[in-house]
């Protein structure tokens, strides 16, 4: 098997995650992980998290190949081979059969980690719309990774890391946690707890 996409970031990072992921969420339930990327966060917690059944996706179709390599070599039962998800899509996954409509094929977690600030604003109304669509009732959507905060101090390296995102794509950059916050209250979410990470970084949990 060729050797697999390495995100030093997400190898740190996959950890403290976890650790808050344990606390938020229940015992066992299934999970819909966005912009899955290398896979190491979905290989990583379905691993840890056996009563929990993964279904990681990514909007790049050419990532898909890689990441269905790890989710083979992980060999986990509980752990679903990657699907084509893009947020902007009408519907949710952007091929295949869409997930279905009623309760029970709802997800009781929805997973999205560092890409509302790599990826243009749209998306983070469109990541609101299709969580409020596609969690049961009592589901949670938890997103991760650098956010600007009202009365908050930002972080050198966040001002930095902002700087270098708008000059690769001026459709990038750092989101307001109170802009995202208030988009999720359009879809009819609201933000229930900030978490602060490791390396100034927020794991945010939306609800209804």
């Amino acid at each position: 098997m060729p050797e697999l996409p390495y995100s030093p970031a997400a190898d740190r990072n996959k950890q403290p995650i976890l650790d808050a992921l344990t606390r938020i969420l229940g015992e066992h339930g299934t999970a819909l992980e966005i912009a899955s990327g290398t896979g190491q966060h979905a290989a990583w917690f379905a691993t840890s998290m056996p009563r929990w059944t993964w279904q990681p996706t990514d909007a790049d179709l050419r990532t898909l190949p890689a990441l269905a390599s790890r989710v083979a070599e992980a060999a986990l039962p509980n752990l679903r081979p990657p699907l084509l998800l893009d947020v902007m899509s009408p519907r949710w996954p952007s091929q295949d059969t869409a997930f279905a409509e009623g309760e029970q094929e709802k997800f009781d977690a929805i997973y999205c980690a560092n890409m509302l600030h790599i990826a243009p604003w749209a998306t983070c109304a469109a990541l609101m719309q299709g969580a409020a669509r596609h969690l049961r009732s009592g589901g949670l959507l938890i997103t991760y990774g650098p956010y600007l905060e009202r009365g908050v101090p930002t972080a050198s390296s966040n001002m930095a890391f902002d700087q270098d995102l708008r000059a690769r794509n001026p459709a990038w950059g750092i989101r307001r946690l109170e802009d995202v916050a208030a988009e999720a209250r359009r879809a009819g979410l609201a933000l229930r707890e900030r978490h602060a990470m490791p390396s100034n970084n927020l794991l945010l949990v939306f609800g209804r």
